[in-house]
């Protein structure tokens, strides 16, 4: 079993940025991916970044270039930066953990909206 609890969501104007924070815990061990994921009402979940153990980045198209990744190893953390927030930003984000055994977890969610 494998523990993700998201943190750092909330209310944010057009253009502010937030970090959201993904602490994992449990059987953790050998190569594994976390991700970061986001779904608006209505529309599918969908990637906003991903980072491997061994330091590997992937950017989902919709925030390229206003977000970063990363991941603390010791600390058992993963970061998503996000800056110049837009409206269609808005939604739940959930933090993803995927290993080289197959397994998948996911984190409660936590939600970011950004309003004027």
């Amino acid at each position: 079993q494998v523990q993700l609890v998201e943190s750092g969501g909330g209310l944010v104007q057009p253009g502010g940025s937030l970090t959201l924070t993904c602490a994992f815990s449990g059987d953790i061990f050998g190569f594994f991916v976390m991700g970061w994921y986001r779904q608006a009402p209505g529309k599918q979940r969908r990637l906003v970044a991903a980072v491997s153990r061994a330091g590997a980045k992937n950017y989902g198209e919709s925030v390229s270039g206003r977000v970063a990744i990363s991941m603390i190893d010791d600390q058992n953390a993963v970061y998503l930066e996000m800056n110049s927030l837009k409206p269609e930003d808005t939604a739940v984000y959930y933090c993803n953990y995927k290993d080289e055994l197959g397994d998948e977890y996911w984190g409660q969610g936590t939600q970011i909206t950004v309003s004027s």
